[in-house]
């Protein structure tokens, strides 16, 4: 049995985001694609610094809303997301949900990346979308408009 490892980092200077929605999501994806998680980082970041990861690392030049990188698939997924918490409040204000619910979303998106969904296509993202509101619903949050 892989051993399991989550770990939480926050570099925002003033938004937080509870621990305990993060397993939930976390444990809702997993289990309802039957996948294992084996080691798992979740950094909640500001706009400025996903920026500069994603000019590094994907030869982006401009802030996004969540990244993710998969590692090392060995009896589990393992990964990094990066969640922009400036981006998720903007976003909540324009889709008219909650921000809680908007970094939930986010962090589903970025867990279904590393499962292997990809949103480069309109088609999809489509099927990434709903798959993202099957979860939300599991765990009762407000879909976008």
């Amino acid at each position: 049995m892989t051993k399991r490892m989550i770990l939480l980092s926050t570099n925002h200077p003033q938004l937080r985001f509870p621990g305990g929605d993060v397993i939930r999501a976390l444990n809702a994806v997993y289990k309802g694609e039957g996948k294992e998680l084996s080691s798992l980082a979740v950094v909640f970041t500001y706009d400025r610094f996903i920026k500069k990861i994603n000019r590094e690392f994907l030869k982006h030049d401009y802030s996004t809303d969540v990244i993710a990188f998969p590692l090392d698939e060995e009896g589990g997924v393992e990964g990094e997301i990066y969640i922009n918490l400036d981006a998720a409040r903007r976003q909540a204000l324009e889709y008219g949900v909650t921000y809680t619910g908007e970094v939930r979303r986010l962090l589903i998106h970025g867990v279904l990346h590393l499962l292997g969904y990809s949103d480069a296509s309109a088609r999809k993202k489509e099927m990434m979308r709903k798959r993202e509101d099957m979860y939300l619903e599991k765990m009762k949050v407000k879909k976008r408009k």
